[in-house]
């Protein structure tokens, strides 16, 4: 993760405490009359002062020891050492000294609310720059708990947190951010939803995953998300090799067809499976594609074609025969794939209620299964919101449900 570096390189002590003339020049004999600070401290510490001007930050760190070593030097004079110690090291690069100093104005309650954080703020910025992560998001936590509400710091709490390991902390954080912007009628960030995404692959969060890539393809649609979708829903343990046809579907609506194989098994599956009206779109699709019908295999994606169309004939012709021996059965099994049939013949509403009366007839071996497909041949009969509904209720863990919601984002997208 890309941040955006929090140091603020100060110029003198000016943004913590030594004040600034009209003129964009150090106030330092202003600030040195407020603090009461003696000649012979105040020529070491003005030394100092244009050290930091000038970017010089290791030398302004050797020469606090001067400073340093004026004896009884009151209150005032020893914050303004801290004070420049801390812009010293924090533009040197070193945090552990900026913490030393950072305690010691602490301690001596010279810090307010607002500086107190702005300090903290400083200090895990430079941690995170200098990729000691564990340490930035310590200080990070503790800016938080302390009341700050930095946007920035709360990249360098995350990207201290992935880089830590703590993807658990990254999931809780990052999701309750995304639901806020959505309930507030907003659109959450691609990069938050990466985010989102990365830990939760990082964690093995499989549901979080899943819900992280839905939300990337329904916000920030595109081909390769679709891909990348389909791909994680298909590897996810328990997803179900009957689902395998469903895949294909998928991919040829969304522009995801990966060459001759995937028309080829497409139309073969839809054909076994009783949709050879689908089966025929599919090698219809490949030859409008000009992936079937050329080459040496052209020959073999005709005959496809020819046994297709018989196919289309063939249920046409037995479609009476088998809803009849559908309907003397005494479960609803027979009747889901025979609605669907007819949906993806063009009788959608015809088809929908088929299912529908399967479905309430019962003793379904899957029924999941029933409801995806009923919300299938609902959106192919045009009744967006039923079949919007029907898909909102596949529960099924073995890729059935997935199926559903990424059917639910198409129909969506398709409809805009």
């Amino acid at each position: 993760m890309k941040l955006k570096t929090l140091v603020v390189v100060m110029a003198g002590a000016m943004a913590l405490g030594l004040g600034q003339a009209p003129d964009g020049t150090l106030g330092w004999a202003s600030a040195a009359a407020q603090e009461k600070v003696g000649a012979e401290v105040g020529k070491h510490l003005k030394d100092v002062q244009a050290m930091l001007k000038a970017g010089k930050y290791r030398e302004a760190l050797a020469k606090l020891r001067d400073a340093e070593g004026v004896a009884n030097r009151n209150a005032g004079e020893n914050a303004i050492i801290e004070q420049m110690r801390f812009a010293g090291a924090q533009g040197a690069g070193e945090p552990e000294t900026m913490v030393r100093a950072f305690e010691a104005l602490k301690a001596a309650g010279r810090l307010g609310g607002a500086q107190n954080l702005q300090y903290i703020e400083a200090i895990a910025g430079t941690y995170s720059r200098l990729n000691q992560h564990p340490k930035a998001l310590t200080w990070a936590n503790r800016y938080f708990a302390e009341g700050g509400n930095s946007a920035a710091m709360k990249q360098v709490q995350t990207a201290a947190q992935f880089y830590s390991g703590d993807m658990g902390a990254i999931i809780k954080s990052t999701a309750a951010e995304i639901a806020a912007t959505e309930k507030a009628g907003g659109v959450p960030s691609k990069d938050k939803l990466n985010l989102l995404l990365t830990a939760a692959t990082r964690a093995k969060d499989g549901n979080t995953e899943a819900l992280a890539a839905e939300k990337l393809l329904s916000y920030y649609p595109s081909k390769e998300q679709w891909a990348d979708a389909l791909s994680r829903v298909q590897s996810r343990k328990g997803f179900a090799d009957r689902f395998t046809l469903d895949i294909l579907r998928l991919r040829l609506v969304s522009g995801n067809m990966r060459g001759e194989g995937d028309y080829m098994e497409l139309a073969q599956l839809a054909g076994g499976n009783g949709f050879p009206d689908e089966g025929m779109r599919a090698v219809d699709a490949g030859f409008a594609a000009g992936v079937l019908g050329q080459g040496k295999d052209a020959a073999r994606h005709q005959r496809l074609k020819d046994f297709m169309a018989k196919k289309v004939a063939d249920a046409k012709a037995g479609f009476a025969a088998a809803e009849a021996a559908a309907r003397d059965t005494k479960d609803g099994n027979g009747l889901i794939p025979l609605g669907l049939q007819l949906a993806q013949r063009g009788e959608g509403k015809k088809g929908a209620a088929m299912i529908e009366e399967g479905i309430a007839k019962g003793n379904l071996k899957r029924e999941d299964d029933a409801k995806l497909y009923l919300g299938m041949a609902y959106f192919l009969a045009g009744d967006s919101a039923k079949a919007q509904s029907t898909w909102r209720g596949v529960k099924g863990t073995d890729g059935s449900g997935d199926l559903a919601r990424l059917w639910a984002i198409h129909a969506k997208q398709a409809k805009k």
